[in-house]
């Protein structure tokens, strides 16, 4: 779907409307993405028109400390960290370190060129499936979305692309979402996260930084996605034996999900 025009928030995306075939799609107004909420003006029309209940934030502490969420009145945050486990035995991933590598365009082509940002942003996918915390992480937001009185539910990480493109992708996979819809839902984010990361990487390029590798670090591709959707065939078979068995989601919750995200198009 199209992102909401929003000043103080980036990369903010309702996923209602995409289409789940049979003559369904996506309930529009449960489900948002976004970056992070640094700047977030609870006050901003179309930031207070969504009504947001409960934050699901997939930050790591460093990057919460650095840049804390400003949660709309009433609202409730859910810390979630994805990557503590990536962190604590193979460092900061490019992932959670993005402003910082843009920074630095040495340091970035030292440690992430020649390809190996693609090597690596493989790997913390990958990661996003086989570690503890993310399983932990990913397990919270998805009880938090089956609670039957929920509200809209809004989750995030940095530039709203890589954690949040996981979760994303678990959900619409859930809902009966085809290879497509999810793809094309995963690669949306590409324009917004160019546009919100645009000064840094003049800034980069300005100080000499390969353009190509900023873009490496800001963007998303297929073979991402691939790598998390292969690591659950690997380790689960599907993505419903992941979410139950990997995730540790009772089917009740699934159910749940299921029915208040789903509509039937008229």
């Amino acid at each position: 779907m199209p992102a909401i025009p929003a000043a103080s928030v980036a990369n903010l995306r309702d996923l209602g409307g995409l289409p789940l075939g049979r003559g369904r799609s996506v309930r529009s107004g449960r489900l948002l993405r976004s970056a992070q909420l640094d700047r977030l003006d609870p006050a901003e029309p179309a930031v207070a028109a969504l009504g947001i209940r409960t934050v699901v934030d997939f930050r790591t502490a460093y990057e919460r400390a650095e840049r804390p969420d400003h949660v709309p009145p009433g609202g409730r945050l859910l810390l979630a960290d994805v990557l503590a486990d990536f962190l604590a035995s193979s460092g900061l991933p490019p992932a959670a370190q993005l402003k910082s590598l843009l920074t630095h365009p040495m340091l970035a082509e030292q440690t992430l060129g020649g390809g190996r940002a693609h090597e690596a942003f493989t790997r913390t996918y990958r990661a996003f499936v086989s570690t503890d915390s993310a399983r932990l992480a990913y397990r919270a937001f998805l009880v938090e979305l089956g609670d039957p009185h929920g509200g809209p539910l809004l989750f995030h990480c940095t530039a709203g692309k890589d954690r949040t493109g996981w979760a994303a992708t678990i959900v619409l996979t859930l809902l009966g979402a085809d290879e497509k819809t999810v793809m094309t839902e995963y690669l949306a984010v590409n324009p917004a996260v160019r546009h919100a990361f645009a000064p840094m990487i003049e800034g980069f390029t300005a100080q000499g930084g390969d353009p190509e590798l900023a873009l490496a670090l800001i963007g998303v591709v297929p073979e991402y996605l691939a790598a998390a959707l292969d690591e659950v065939v690997v380790r689960h078979g599907s993505m419903e034996a992941y979410v139950r068995d990997g995730l540790g989601v009772p089917d009740e919750v699934t159910a749940v999900i299921r029915e208040r995200l789903t509509v039937y198009d008229v």
